[in-house]
């Protein structure tokens, strides 16, 4: 049924025309519909959705398929593929895991230091990695270090609520933690390429820390807060925890040549992205984001593994990229190619004139009201898909109240990333959910808080660090 749903709504918009729009509008809105109706139904796989303005585009004369094909190659695409790459050569060499596991010996093994530790290795991880990802990589970790605290506890309401914040911590904290950087997570992609498109107006990496870095990390201790207060787990510095934690950085060795050559590629890039606008400053060549990932990830393909004296193989190989999730790539070349379609038949300036009838005069309202909308809706609805039908909405809103269209486009972005109710919210959501050790009811009363704090810091940062990025980065 979902899978039909979105065809019968095209065919009711596209002959009944309820708006009374001009034929061009009512086509792109037909169009659009359609695809947000998959999108949220997912009747079919996302990225498969984001090829539709591929086939309907040109049949139905809204544009050209040499027009409608451009944006799958915008050049903010290529950032996300390059942060992918990278993600890869860390995750291949086991890097992440040393990470994460270094930091949760070094927070200490108590029950709540523990779960601080997972917290931050964890966030830190997903600024890098994708929140999946992260998630998929702390699960078994985590797994592990609940097993045992069974095993020296026993089953009683102690260890269970300390299991519960352990999986809610991984899941929360790989959403938290991917908004602090641009590719930390799809919809900080998704809404740089829309602005970029939109405006010709470059947000670097560093401009993005800059607002970004302080709500994640804020984000991040607050949910340590939050957790250990509503689910105490009183468990006390434990031997054998640390024991485990040793076990597991034993059993990887000393740091292999592999990963220390992944290490330099990783903090060489980092480097380039904070301190790309300073490094610009001498006349000869200038860098952006998008070549630093993309230069980045050709070292993981240039540079050899050097693992052994035998072996040729570089830190990646070409048939490491299967793992990768190209369909996010589709998924965002075929958003930009619907809200440039929106922009031109005029709906997205339509919608934006009269939602800003309802706003008022108070911008600090209007970011809250933004921010509380987009956090919720994406309790059920995909946050990339989210942001790739909001952006240009939002920034619409911007233009018809005089406001700088980041003032509404950032708090809209990260509240997308900040689902904490639902299991659908997020994947990562999804994934610890399925571990059996989190009840819908707890994930809620644990979410809604999250969601309000997330609310605060996100409305408190736009307000007054975006000013002050966009003064640093002009």
């Amino acid at each position: 049924m979902a899978l039909l749903g979105g065809p019968l709504l095209f065919a009711l918009l596209l002959f009944f025309n309820p708006l009374h729009l001009d034929q061009a509008g009512n086509k792109v809105l037909a169009v659009a519909v359609l695809m947000i109706y998959w999108w949220i139904s997912e009747a079919i796989p996302m990225p498969a959705v984001a090829l539709v303005p591929l086939v309907l585009f040109p049949l139905m004369g809204i544009a050209k398929i040499s027009e409608t094909a451009i944006p799958y190659a915008n050049e903010v695409i290529f950032l996300f593929m390059g942060g992918f790459m990278i993600g890869l050569g860390i995750e291949k060499w086991n890097l992440h895991k040393r990470i994460a596991l270094s930091i949760v010996q070094f927070t200490g093994t108590g029950g709540n230091r523990i779960i601080l530790g997972f917290i931050l290795a964890t966030g830190f991880i997903s600024m890098w990695l994708s929140n999946t990802a992260t998630t998929m990589m702390m699960y078994p970790i985590a797994m592990s270090v609940i097993s045992v605290v069974h095993v020296k506890n026993g089953h009683d309401q102690r260890t269970r609520n300390f299991a519960l914040c352990i999986m809610l911590s991984i899941a929360y904290a790989s959403n938290f933690g991917g908004i602090a950087t641009i590719i930390g997570t799809p919809p900080n992609v998704a809404y740089v390429s829309f602005i970029a498109k939109k405006f010709n107006f470059d947000i670097s990496f560093f401009s993005w820390m800059i607002v970004c870095l302080p709500v994640a990390l804020m984000l991040l201790f607050s949910l340590q807060l939050v957790l250990t207060r509503m689910f105490p787990n009183k468990l006390q510095q434990d031997t054998t925890m640390h024991a485990l934690v040793k076990e597991e950085l034993a059993a990887l060795g000393p740091m292999s040549v592999p990963e220390k050559r992944v290490l330099y590629i990783f903090l060489s890039t980092a480097f380039l992205w904070i301190f790309r606008d300073l490094i610009n400053k001498q006349p000869y060549f200038r860098l952006d984001d998008n070549m630093i990932a993309v230069f980045g990830a050709l070292l993981m393909f240039f540079v050899p593994a050097g693992n052994t004296l035998e072996t040729k193989d570089r830190i990646l190989v070409w048939s490491d990229t299967s793992k990768m999730a190209w369909g996010i790539l589709l998924l965002f070349g075929g958003g930009i190619t619907l809200a440039a379609a929106l922009e031109r038949a005029g709906l997205i300036e339509m919608l934006g004139k009269w939602l800003a009838g309802f706003s008022g005069s108070s911008m600090i309202l209007l970011i809250i009201a933004v921010a509380t909308l987009s956090i919720f809706i994406s309790e059920v609805m995909s946050n990339v898909a989210q942001v790739i039908v909001f952006a240009p909405v939002v920034t619409g809103i911007a233009a018809a109240v005089g406001a700088d269209p980041l003032l509404l486009g950032i708090p809209m972005t990260l509240a997308a990333s900040c689902a904490s109710m639902m299991p659908m919210g997020t994947p990562p959501n999804a994934i610890v959910f399925s571990s059996g050790h989190i009840k819908l009811k707890e994930m809620l009363k644990a979410g809604f808080v999250m969601n309000l704090i997330s609310i605060l810091l996100i409305v408190l940062a736009t307000y007054f660090l975006v000013p002050l990025a966009m003064r640093i980065a002009n």
